[in-house]
């Protein structure tokens, strides 16, 4: 698997409140921190509900990053930015204010309980794929280009938004 030119690619989304404000305010928790350095973004994608479809629709965007952590440590980091922008969980596939998954990280292939890698669905959700493809057109995943793998999903309900631009500023510690 190639990993382009990041240590790991995020797929960030939110279906609730200011959808467009909670990625902003993401992507300004990762800028404000030493040990990642944000890379690219895609655009913004209009996506229906995967997996649990009686909920709003979701924007969705994916960046690439360099980081000096390390997988486990991103998702933990991950995790609490989540918390701070207010997430809850209390329903798997429900409603949330931010999710930010990890999809890859240096071409590592683990699984274990915590933390799998590459994100297990990444070649079955389009609203992954197509802003995957914004920032990593290169990337090949189980020996296809993501080009490929998009043509296996339906792209029908992910809509293009206006470009990506962060509304939320936090400072770099």
């Amino acid at each position: 698997m190639t990993t382009h030119r990041f240590d790991a690619i995020l797929a960030l989304g939110s279906n609730m409140g200011d959808k467009i404000g909670h990625l902003g305010a993401a992507c300004a928790h990762f800028e404000a921190m030493s040990e990642i350095d944000l890379l690219a973004r895609s655009n913004l994608y209009r996506t229906e509900p995967w997996g649990e479809a009686d909920q709003d629709w979701f924007v969705n965007a994916c960046v690439g990053i360099a980081t000096r952590l390390s997988p486990r440590a991103l998702l933990e980091a991950c995790q609490k930015i989540e918390t701070d922008l207010g997430r809850v969980r209390n329903k798997r596939w429900g409603p949330r204010v931010i999710d930010i998954d990890v999809l890859i990280f240096n071409g590592i292939t683990q699984d274990d309980p915590v933390l799998t890698l590459p994100h297990p669905l990444i070649t079955e959700r389009a609203f992954v794929l197509v802003p995957l493809n914004d920032i990593a057109p290169d990337l090949v995943l189980k020996g296809k280009p993501v080009s490929q793998w998009i043509k296996t999903t339906e792209t029908a309900e992910v809509i293009k938004l206006d470009a990506f631009e962060p509304t939320a500023s936090v400072s770099k510690t």
